[in-house]
Protein backbone atom coordinates (compact mmCIF):
# COMPACT_ATOMS: atom_id res chain seq x y z
CA UNK A 1 0.00 0.00 0.00
CA UNK A 2 1.59 3.52 -1.59
CA UNK A 3 2.03 5.95 1.09
CA UNK A 4 2.08 8.45 -1.83
CA UNK A 5 -1.35 10.04 -1.69
CA UNK A 6 -0.94 11.28 2.07
CA UNK A 7 1.42 13.61 3.03
CA UNK A 8 1.70 12.49 6.89
CA UNK A 9 4.21 14.97 8.48
CA UNK A 10 1.66 16.52 10.84
CA UNK A 11 -1.50 14.70 11.85
CA UNK A 12 -4.42 15.54 14.53
CA UNK A 13 -5.05 12.53 16.99
CA UNK A 14 -8.21 10.60 17.10
CA UNK A 15 -9.43 11.60 20.46
CA UNK A 16 -13.06 10.34 21.45
CA UNK A 17 -15.94 12.72 22.40
CA UNK A 18 -13.67 15.48 21.02
CA UNK A 19 -12.72 14.89 17.10
CA UNK A 20 -15.47 14.71 15.64
CA UNK A 21 -16.79 16.40 12.57
CA UNK A 22 -17.26 19.92 13.95
CA UNK A 23 -14.16 19.87 15.79
CA UNK A 24 -12.16 18.59 12.26
CA UNK A 25 -14.37 21.35 10.12
CA UNK A 26 -13.10 24.05 12.12
CA UNK A 27 -9.51 23.07 12.63
CA UNK A 28 -9.42 22.79 8.71
CA UNK A 29 -9.59 26.51 8.56
CA UNK A 30 -6.23 26.52 10.52
CA UNK A 31 -4.21 23.71 8.06
CA UNK A 32 -5.44 23.04 4.44
CA UNK A 33 -2.64 20.15 4.74
CA UNK A 34 -2.59 18.85 8.35
CA UNK A 35 -4.22 15.01 8.33
CA UNK A 36 -7.01 14.34 10.52
CA UNK A 37 -8.85 11.76 12.24
CA UNK A 38 -12.33 11.11 13.22
CA UNK A 39 -12.97 9.84 16.79
CA UNK A 40 -12.52 5.88 17.02
CA UNK A 41 -16.06 4.50 15.90
CA UNK A 42 -16.29 0.31 16.99
CA UNK A 43 -17.43 -1.81 14.09
CA UNK A 44 -20.32 -2.61 16.02
CA UNK A 45 -21.67 0.80 16.05
CA UNK A 46 -21.21 0.92 12.30
CA UNK A 47 -22.86 -2.13 11.35
CA UNK A 48 -25.33 -2.62 13.69
CA UNK A 49 -25.92 1.13 15.17
CA UNK A 50 -28.93 3.99 14.02
CA UNK A 51 -26.41 6.63 13.98
CA UNK A 52 -24.70 8.80 11.15
CA UNK A 53 -21.15 6.83 12.64
CA UNK A 54 -19.63 8.06 9.48
CA UNK A 55 -20.52 11.40 8.76
CA UNK A 56 -17.83 14.04 7.71
CA UNK A 57 -17.93 17.41 5.87
CA UNK A 58 -16.08 17.15 2.16
CA UNK A 59 -14.02 20.23 3.46
CA UNK A 60 -12.35 17.45 6.12
CA UNK A 61 -10.48 15.97 3.66
CA UNK A 62 -7.54 14.59 4.23
CA UNK A 63 -9.42 12.96 6.48
CA UNK A 64 -9.02 9.46 8.33
CA UNK A 65 -11.42 6.70 9.92
CA UNK A 66 -9.90 5.74 12.87
CA UNK A 67 -11.59 1.87 13.60
CA UNK A 68 -12.27 -0.24 16.71
CA UNK A 69 -12.75 -3.99 16.57
CA UNK A 70 -10.66 -7.13 16.06
CA UNK A 71 -13.01 -9.30 13.28
CA UNK A 72 -11.37 -9.57 10.25
CA UNK A 73 -14.60 -9.46 7.87
CA UNK A 74 -16.32 -6.95 10.14
CA UNK A 75 -12.84 -4.53 9.87
CA UNK A 76 -13.29 -5.12 6.49
CA UNK A 77 -16.68 -4.19 5.83
CA UNK A 78 -16.67 -0.95 7.72
CA UNK A 79 -13.05 -0.41 5.79
CA UNK A 80 -15.26 -0.70 2.30
CA UNK A 81 -17.87 1.25 3.51
CA UNK A 82 -15.38 4.10 4.77
CA UNK A 83 -13.73 3.49 1.23
CA UNK A 84 -17.20 4.11 -0.81
CA UNK A 85 -17.98 7.61 0.85
CA UNK A 86 -14.51 8.67 0.27
CA UNK A 87 -12.69 8.75 3.24
CA UNK A 88 -8.63 8.85 2.62
CA UNK A 89 -7.61 6.52 5.33
CA UNK A 90 -8.61 3.55 7.70
CA UNK A 91 -6.58 3.29 10.70
CA UNK A 92 -6.95 0.74 13.23
CA UNK A 93 -7.53 1.50 17.11
CA UNK A 94 -4.29 -0.62 19.20
CA UNK A 95 -3.60 2.05 21.45
CA UNK A 96 -6.57 2.77 23.57
CA UNK A 97 -6.59 1.01 27.12
CA UNK A 98 -10.36 1.53 28.35
CA UNK A 99 -11.53 -0.88 30.01
CA UNK A 100 -14.67 -1.03 27.77
CA UNK A 101 -12.40 -1.39 24.65
CA UNK A 102 -10.96 -4.50 26.86
CA UNK A 103 -13.92 -5.64 27.26
CA UNK A 104 -14.77 -5.49 23.17
CA UNK A 105 -11.13 -6.83 22.80
CA UNK A 106 -9.75 -3.88 20.62
CA UNK A 107 -7.30 -0.90 21.39
CA UNK A 108 -4.12 -1.41 23.32
CA UNK A 109 -4.99 -5.03 24.45
CA UNK A 110 -4.60 -6.30 20.63
CA UNK A 111 -0.50 -5.48 21.00
CA UNK A 112 -0.50 -9.21 22.32
CA UNK A 113 -2.34 -10.31 19.47
CA UNK A 114 -0.22 -9.19 16.76
CA UNK A 115 -1.49 -11.88 14.43
CA UNK A 116 -4.81 -10.74 14.93
CA UNK A 117 -3.83 -7.22 13.90
CA UNK A 118 -2.19 -8.49 11.10
CA UNK A 119 -5.59 -10.66 10.01
CA UNK A 120 -7.59 -7.84 10.01
CA UNK A 121 -4.77 -5.57 7.70
CA UNK A 122 -4.85 -8.56 5.48
CA UNK A 123 -8.69 -8.80 5.04
CA UNK A 124 -9.61 -4.92 4.93
CA UNK A 125 -6.30 -4.69 2.20
CA UNK A 126 -7.93 -6.96 0.30
CA UNK A 127 -11.34 -5.07 0.19
CA UNK A 128 -10.47 -1.42 -0.60
CA UNK A 129 -7.52 0.52 -1.82
CA UNK A 130 -7.04 3.49 0.31
CA UNK A 131 -4.43 2.79 2.80
CA UNK A 132 -4.60 0.72 6.10
CA UNK A 133 -2.86 1.59 8.80
CA UNK A 134 -2.14 1.30 12.45
CA UNK A 135 -2.30 3.46 15.75
CA UNK A 136 -0.40 1.16 18.73
CA UNK A 137 1.48 2.04 21.84
CA UNK A 138 5.41 1.48 22.43
CA UNK A 139 4.53 -1.89 24.45
CA UNK A 140 1.41 -2.99 27.35
CA UNK A 141 1.89 -4.02 30.82
CA UNK A 142 5.12 -6.30 31.52
CA UNK A 143 5.41 -6.50 27.39
CA UNK A 144 7.89 -3.13 27.69
CA UNK A 145 10.99 -3.61 25.50
CA UNK A 146 12.19 -2.96 22.49
CA UNK A 147 11.99 -6.25 21.07
CA UNK A 148 8.35 -6.59 21.96
CA UNK A 149 7.12 -3.56 19.85
CA UNK A 150 9.46 -4.74 16.69
CA UNK A 151 8.07 -8.01 17.10
CA UNK A 152 4.41 -6.58 16.89
CA UNK A 153 5.48 -4.43 13.78
CA UNK A 154 6.91 -7.20 12.02
CA UNK A 155 4.27 -8.84 12.35
CA UNK A 156 1.75 -6.36 11.07
CA UNK A 157 4.07 -5.19 8.25
CA UNK A 158 4.46 -8.48 7.49
CA UNK A 159 0.47 -8.37 6.22
CA UNK A 160 0.77 -5.46 4.16
CA UNK A 161 0.53 -2.30 6.48
CA UNK A 162 3.48 -0.32 5.76
CA UNK A 163 2.28 2.89 8.08
CA UNK A 164 2.40 2.69 12.05
CA UNK A 165 1.70 6.13 14.52
CA UNK A 166 3.13 4.69 18.09
CA UNK A 167 2.49 6.38 20.99
CA UNK A 168 5.78 6.28 22.85
CA UNK A 169 4.09 5.02 25.76
CA UNK A 170 2.63 1.97 27.15
CA UNK A 171 -0.06 1.23 28.23
CA UNK A 172 -1.00 -0.16 31.57
CA UNK A 173 -4.39 -2.21 30.74
CA UNK A 174 -5.04 -2.37 34.68
CA UNK A 175 -4.93 0.12 37.67
CA UNK A 176 -4.82 3.24 35.13
CA UNK A 177 -7.52 5.13 33.95
CA UNK A 178 -7.61 6.08 29.86
CA UNK A 179 -6.19 9.79 30.97
CA UNK A 180 -3.29 8.30 33.91
CA UNK A 181 -2.27 5.94 30.47
CA UNK A 182 -1.91 9.24 28.28
CA UNK A 183 0.36 11.36 31.35
CA UNK A 184 1.92 8.72 33.83
CA UNK A 185 3.96 5.87 31.59
CA UNK A 186 6.69 8.02 30.75
CA UNK A 187 7.58 8.97 27.23
CA UNK A 188 9.88 7.03 25.55
CA UNK A 189 10.70 9.09 22.44
CA UNK A 190 14.09 7.14 21.43
CA UNK A 191 12.27 3.52 20.73
CA UNK A 192 10.14 4.90 18.07
CA UNK A 193 13.53 6.63 16.74
CA UNK A 194 15.12 2.89 16.92
CA UNK A 195 11.86 1.47 15.18
CA UNK A 196 12.04 4.08 12.42
CA UNK A 197 16.20 3.08 11.92
CA UNK A 198 14.92 -0.59 11.73
CA UNK A 199 12.63 -0.25 9.58
CA UNK A 200 13.53 2.38 7.09
CA UNK A 201 10.80 1.31 4.62
CA UNK A 202 7.71 1.74 6.80
CA UNK A 203 6.16 5.15 7.49
CA UNK A 204 6.65 5.66 11.22
CA UNK A 205 5.02 8.81 12.73
CA UNK A 206 5.02 9.58 16.21
CA UNK A 207 2.26 10.90 18.75
CA UNK A 208 2.58 11.63 22.67
CA UNK A 209 3.73 14.79 25.18
CA UNK A 210 4.30 17.22 21.79
CA UNK A 211 3.11 20.31 22.22
CA UNK A 212 5.01 22.75 20.04
CA UNK A 213 5.64 23.24 16.22
CA UNK A 214 9.67 23.27 17.24
CA UNK A 215 8.99 19.79 19.07
CA UNK A 216 7.06 18.33 15.73
CA UNK A 217 10.33 19.54 13.49
CA UNK A 218 12.88 17.70 16.35
CA UNK A 219 10.89 14.34 15.32
CA UNK A 220 10.64 14.55 12.20
CA UNK A 221 14.49 14.62 12.02
CA UNK A 222 14.03 11.17 13.17
CA UNK A 223 10.34 9.96 11.87
CA UNK A 224 8.00 10.23 8.91
CA UNK A 225 5.22 12.58 10.70
CA UNK A 226 4.31 13.84 14.27
CA UNK A 227 0.66 13.68 15.36
CA UNK A 228 -0.26 16.00 17.97
CA UNK A 229 -3.68 15.50 20.06
CA UNK A 230 -4.20 17.15 23.11
CA UNK A 231 -2.42 20.78 22.87
CA UNK A 232 -4.26 20.58 19.49
CA UNK A 233 -7.85 20.82 20.86
CA UNK A 234 -6.45 23.30 24.09
CA UNK A 235 -4.62 25.85 21.58
CA UNK A 236 -5.57 25.30 18.16
CA UNK A 237 -3.91 28.15 16.89
CA UNK A 238 -1.13 26.06 16.95
CA UNK A 239 -1.76 24.19 13.57
CA UNK A 240 -1.57 28.40 12.05
CA UNK A 241 2.01 28.09 11.09
CA UNK A 242 1.42 23.99 10.04
CA UNK A 243 1.37 24.67 6.02
CA UNK A 244 3.84 26.79 5.63
CA UNK A 245 6.46 25.32 7.74
CA UNK A 246 5.82 21.80 7.09
CA UNK A 247 3.90 21.78 3.45
CA UNK A 248 5.74 24.31 1.84
CA UNK A 249 2.48 26.32 1.97
CA UNK A 250 2.46 29.76 1.99
CA UNK A 251 -1.39 30.77 2.36
CA UNK A 252 -1.81 33.07 4.21
CA UNK A 253 -3.94 31.99 7.66
CA UNK A 254 -6.67 33.81 8.88
CA UNK A 255 -6.38 35.71 12.23
CA UNK A 256 -7.85 34.21 15.13
CA UNK A 257 -11.27 36.69 15.15
CA UNK A 258 -11.47 36.18 11.74
CA UNK A 259 -11.38 32.33 12.03
CA UNK A 260 -14.07 32.49 14.44
CA UNK A 261 -16.46 34.58 12.15
CA UNK A 262 -15.58 31.97 9.25
CA UNK A 263 -17.83 29.32 11.56
CA UNK A 264 -20.92 31.21 11.53
CA UNK A 265 -22.21 30.10 8.43
CA UNK A 266 -22.01 26.60 9.49
CA UNK A 267 -22.84 27.10 12.52
CA UNK A 268 -26.40 28.83 11.31
CA UNK A 269 -26.56 25.70 9.04
CA UNK A 270 -26.29 23.25 11.97
CA UNK A 271 -28.48 25.23 14.35
CA UNK A 272 -31.38 25.57 11.21
CA UNK A 273 -31.33 21.66 10.99
CA UNK A 274 -32.36 21.03 14.36
CA UNK A 275 -28.70 21.21 16.08
CA UNK A 276 -27.41 22.67 19.10
CA UNK A 277 -25.07 25.79 18.75
CA UNK A 278 -23.06 24.54 21.60
CA UNK A 279 -22.21 20.72 19.83
CA UNK A 280 -19.86 23.03 17.56
CA UNK A 281 -18.69 26.32 19.89
CA UNK A 282 -17.32 23.85 22.52
CA UNK A 283 -14.26 22.99 19.76
CA UNK A 284 -13.32 26.49 19.71
CA UNK A 285 -12.85 27.69 23.07
CA UNK A 286 -9.16 27.40 23.01
CA UNK A 287 -8.89 29.76 19.72
CA UNK A 288 -7.36 32.57 21.94
CA UNK A 289 -5.58 29.94 24.36
CA UNK A 290 -2.73 33.01 25.70
CA UNK A 291 -3.87 35.60 24.14
CA UNK A 292 -5.04 38.83 25.91
CA UNK A 293 -8.71 38.47 26.31
CA UNK A 294 -8.47 34.65 25.97
CA UNK A 295 -9.78 33.95 28.99
CA UNK A 296 -12.81 36.18 28.88
CA UNK A 297 -13.68 34.75 25.82
CA UNK A 298 -13.69 31.19 26.80
CA UNK A 299 -15.52 31.76 29.61
CA UNK A 300 -18.55 33.63 28.32
CA UNK A 301 -19.01 30.93 25.38
CA UNK A 302 -19.15 28.38 28.80
CA UNK A 303 -21.74 30.53 30.38
CA UNK A 304 -23.62 31.58 27.60
CA UNK A 305 -23.39 29.00 24.29
CA UNK A 306 -24.62 25.87 26.12
CA UNK A 307 -28.70 28.33 26.72
CA UNK A 308 -31.05 26.60 24.72
CA UNK A 309 -31.89 28.30 21.66
CA UNK A 310 -28.71 30.02 21.39
CA UNK A 311 -27.22 30.77 17.71
CA UNK A 312 -23.65 31.65 16.15
CA UNK A 313 -24.74 35.53 17.64
CA UNK A 314 -22.80 33.89 20.75
CA UNK A 315 -19.92 34.36 19.32
CA UNK A 316 -20.06 37.81 17.94
CA UNK A 317 -20.81 38.81 21.14
CA UNK A 318 -18.13 36.45 23.10
CA UNK A 319 -15.69 38.57 20.61
CA UNK A 320 -17.19 41.86 21.44
CA UNK A 321 -16.77 40.94 25.39
CA UNK A 322 -12.73 40.40 24.70
CA UNK A 323 -12.19 43.52 22.97
CA UNK A 324 -13.98 45.66 25.92
CA UNK A 325 -11.63 43.81 28.03
CA UNK A 326 -8.65 44.18 25.87
CA UNK A 327 -9.39 48.12 25.63
CA UNK A 328 -10.11 48.32 29.58
CA UNK A 329 -6.36 46.61 29.98
CA UNK A 330 -4.87 48.80 27.40
CA UNK A 331 -6.28 51.92 28.93
CA UNK A 332 -5.18 50.65 32.64
CA UNK A 333 -1.90 50.28 31.07
CA UNK A 334 -1.44 53.87 29.25
CA UNK A 335 -2.76 55.26 32.54
CA UNK A 336 -0.13 53.81 35.06
CA UNK A 337 2.37 54.77 32.33
CA UNK A 338 1.41 58.05 32.20
CA UNK A 339 0.97 58.08 35.52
Amino acid sequence: MSNAKIDRQFSVAPMLDWTDRHCRYFLRLLSRNALLYTEMVTTGAIIHGKGDFLGYNQEEHPVALQLGGSQPDEMAECALRAEALGYDEVNINVGCPSDRVQNGRFGACLMAEPQTVAQCVKSMQEKVSIPVTVKCRIGIDEMDDYQGLQDFIQVVADAGCDTFIVHARKAWLKGLSPKENREVPPLNYPRVYQLKQAYPDLNISINGGVKTLDEVAEHLQHVDGVMLGREVYANPYVMAQVDERFYGDDTPVMPREDIVRAMIPYIDNYVESGGKAWHIIRHMLGIFQGQPGGKVFRRYLSQNAIKAGTNARVLELALEEMAQTRAKVEAFEQSRQVG
